[in-house]
């Protein structure tokens, strides 16, 4: 009976010791069903190539456009330019981590975000934002750096349309009051939403017209339509340059244009590849379409001039490359290489007629033709994103992100060409009437023009008491 007794013990740890694992397993399972689930560990792949498109982004500005810009006016105005366009980088950025992040990219209403994120409240190396793929995400710091980077160059766009002629101080004031009810309100309209994996459940969670279809890759309506509908209202109410019309202005060093345009497009493979805010197939496909319809404006302005004026001119090659980079930024994602180049081959003999024609009809003094490259062709580029991105031309159409993982949407060309129209309106009507209003306020207030002896001596040395060159 003692041996029996020991056996049966025996046999019962060896029955404990084999059922332990199995147990533990089930209490391991229920305690990682009861935890919340691991947050999501973003690419290391994704994550370098924004790090790399913020700082192609920021290229795109300083120096690019300070030296296409800078290379464009007059020797005695070069500084002026280049201070505008560097300050307003170094404003806006800060305004950016102070509040416009969040009134850009946070739950609010359709129209404007909350200050749940003011000052960067609540961001950690941790945090993450959502891509438009559904479980892929990348670290919300570098979210917060590529968008800065889009808010620090829209207002600067601005300046050249009133360039030569408008107070440093104003151009300042202007572009705090701009960026906080114009740039942060429109971004927040055409790009907030909750992202892929919440907007099922967050069906309202999105900015007015981004739920309303409006397709804008990386910044048609956003960037290039609202900066430049801002700039004619600005030429207008500032004024004529003295002596416009009257007196020869030509551009001091197309050297310098011709750098900053280079600079330009470089950059602008951050603007519209980066929008993807992932590192793969579609990005690659708006890199090259980014490339295509650069490269088919800059030749189809050459030719517009061959035909017209006898000789094309560096000057127009390089305008017709910038108004190739406006007309493909909200396409980018949607079109392909071949509609990309058609897209280019056409912007640039519409933006030649408002950038001379139409500009010397009306005797508005558009000094750098911001709205003639960049309104009238982010224009043309919203409204033909319609076109290229139907599938039936190869074009990528549009997700249905109410469905998980997204699928691809009923695509119809017409309904989508009268949404894109939409967008263009309320873009062109937000901005132009506010901005209306902000010109008038500081004319009213600390003025927007030197006078005129300090006008005709130059901004370089009456603003900033230096001058470009020392000869």
């Amino acid at each position: 009976m003692p041996g029996r007794t020991a056996l049966l013990a025996l046999l019962g740890v060896g029955a404990l010791a084999l059922a332990g694992p199995a147990f533990a397993q089930e209490a391991a399972a229920a305690v990682a069903a009861a935890a919340p689930p691991a947050p999501p560990v973003p690419d290391k792949g994704d994550t370098a190539w924004m790090l790399t498109s913020t700082a192609l982004v920021l290229l795109m500005t300083v120096p690019g456009l300070a030296l296409f810009y800078g290379g464009l006016v007059r020797t005695k105005n070069m500084l002026s330019i280049l201070t505008q366009v560097f300050m307003i980088v170094c404003v806006v950025a800060l305004l950016w981590v102070c509040y416009g992040y969040s009134l850009a990219f946070t739950g609010g209403s359709p129209f404007i975000g909350g200050l749940s994120k003011a000052f960067l409240k609540g961001v950690t190396i941790s945090s993450n934002a959502a891509t438009f793929s559904n479980g892929v995400y990348i670290p919300e710091f570098v979210y917060i750096a590529f968008q800065m980077t889009f808010a620090c160059i829209t207002p600067a766009l601005i300046v050249g349309a009133f360039a030569e002629r408008m107070k440093f101080s104003a151009v300042i004031v202007f572009v705090v009051a701009w960026v906080t009810v114009v740039y942060f309100p429109i971004a927040h309209m055409v790009w907030y939403w909750a992202g892929p994996d919440f907007l099922k459940d967050a069906p309202t969670d999105y900015g007015y017209l981004w739920g309303m279809g409006a397709l804008d890759f990386a910044g048609g309506t956003v960037v290039h339509i609202n900066a430049g509908i801002a700039g004619l209202v600005g030429c207008i109410m500032v004024g004529q340059r003295i002596g416009h019309g009257k007196e020869p202005m030509p551009p001091h060093s197309l050297v310098m244009t011709m750098i900053g345009a280079s600079l330009l497009w470089v950059g602008w493979f951050g603007f519209n590849a980066g929008s993807n805010l992932e590192s793969n197939g579609l990005t690659a496909l708006a890199m090259m379409n980014t490339f295509t319809a650069t490269a088919g404006a800059a030749v189809s302005w050459m030719l517009v001039e061959q035909v017209l004026r006898g000789k094309p001119s560096l000057l127009g090659g390089v305008t017709g490359a910038v108004a190739g980079l406006v007309a493909i930024t909200p396409a980018s994602g949607f079109a392909t290489p071949m509609t990309s180049i058609v897209l280019g081959l056409l912007v640039s003999p519409i933006c030649y007629f408002f950038c001379s024609t139409v500009k010397h009809k009306f005797n508005y003094d558009d000094a750098l033709d911001v709205f003639g490259v960049h309104c009238v062709g982010g224009i043309f580029g919203a409204l033909g994103t319609a076109v290229v991105a139907a599938p039936a031309l190869g074009g990528q159409g549009f997700l249905d992100y109410t469905v998980i993982p997204a699928v691809a949407g009923t695509y119809d060309m017409g309904a989508q060409f009268i949404t894109q129209l939409k967008a263009v309106g309320v873009t062109l009507v937000w901005s132009g009437v506010i901005s209306a209003v902000l010109y008038f306020i500081i004319d009213k207030t600390i003025g927007l023009r030197p006078t005129v002896e300090e006008e005709r001596e130059g901004l370089d040395l009456t603003e900033h008491g230096e001058r470009a060159y020392n000869y």
